[in-house]
C-alpha cells in the first residue's frame, strides 16, 4: 500500500493495473522500461513503493516530448541532470545565464520577462527541430502542456509525463538544501496542482494530451540513470 501523504485526500494505491483509456494506444509510444517486466504499456505506470526493484532505465520513441513535474525541491533538476543527455530545458537554467550578466543590485522581477522570453524561445526552437526534448515543469501552468502537447502532435510524436511523488516535508527541506526557495503561498498553489496531478494520475486519469505518466517516489528517481529515446 502506497501511504499517500504528500496530498490532501489522497488515497489510492500503488500497484493497481490502471484500466485503458480511450485513445490508449498512444501510449504505445512509451517503449519498454529496462529492468521491470510490466507487459504491455499502458497508460500510467506506477513505480513507487518498489523496495529498491524501480528500473534502471526509461525509454521513449524518438522525437517525443517528455515533461517532468513535482513540486518545489522534489529533486526535479537534480534527476534531469543525471540522467538526461537529450536537450533539457529548465527555466532556471535560462535565470542562472541572465543573472550572470546582470547586475548585482538589480532585482530579478524587472528581467524576468526577458528571462521566460529566451527560455520558451530556445525550447520552441527545440521542438520545432523535431528533437527529443526533457522539460522542466512546476505542474501549475497547464497551458505549457497543452502547448508541449500540440507540438508533439504536429510532428506524430507523443507527449510523456514523469511525475515526482515527493512529500511536502522532503520538498521543503531540497528547497533550504540548494538555498533557493518559494514563498508559502507559492508552495502551497504548487502543492494544490501537483497533487491534482498525482491524484488523477492514480486514477488512470492524464492530462489532455498525453500519451502516458510515470509515476515516481524519491527511491525510484534515485535508482533511475537513464532517459532515453529510440529510434
Amino acid at each position: 500500500m502506497h501511504k499517500a501523504s504528500a496530498y490532501p485526500a489522497m488515497t489510492a494505491t500503488s500497484g493497481v493495473t490502471v484500466p485503458e483509456q480511450p485513445g490508449a494506444a498512444a501510449a504505445k509510444a512509451l517503449g519498454p522500461v529496462r529492468g521491470a517486466a510490466l507487459g504491455p504499456a499502458p497508460v500510467v505506470r506506477d513505480l513507487r513503493d518498489r523496495a529498491g526493484r524501480a528500473p534502471r532505465q526509461l525509454c521513449f520513441g524518438a522525437g517525443d516530448v517528455v515533461v517532468v513535474s513535482g513540486l518545489p525541491g522534489s529533486g526535479k533538476t537534480t534527476l534531469i541532470d543525471r540522467v538526461v543527455a537529450s536537450p533539457r530545458f529548465d527555466s532556471q537554467d535560462a535565470r542562472d545565464r541572465w543573472a550572470r550578466r546582470m547586475p548585482g543590485f538589480l532585482p530579478y522581477a524587472l528581467y524576468r520577462p526577458l528571462v521566460r522570453l529566451a527560455h520558451y524561445t530556445g525550447l520552441r526552437r527545440a521542438l520545432r527541430s523535431g528533437a527529443s526534448v526533457v522539460v522542466h515543469d512546476c505542474g501549475t501552468q497547464s497551458w505549457v502542456r497543452s502547448w508541449l502537447a500540440r507540438e508533439a502532435r504536429r510532428r506524430g510524436r507523443g507527449l510523456h509525463l514523469l511525475l515526482l511523488d515527493v512529500d511536502p516535508d522532503t520538498a521543503l527541506a531540497g528547497q533550504r538544501s540548494r538555498g533557493r526557495g518559494v514563498s508559502r503561498y507559492a508552495f502551497a498553489r504548487h502543492r494544490r496542482a501537483v497533487g491534482r496531478l498525482v491524484r488523477d494520475a492514480e486514477r488512470g486519469r492524464i492530462p489532455a494530451g498525453c500519451a502516458s505518466a510515470v509515476l515516481l517516489d524519491r527511491d525510484a528517481a534515485d535508482r533511475l540513470r537513464g532517459i532515453g529515446f529510440g529510434r
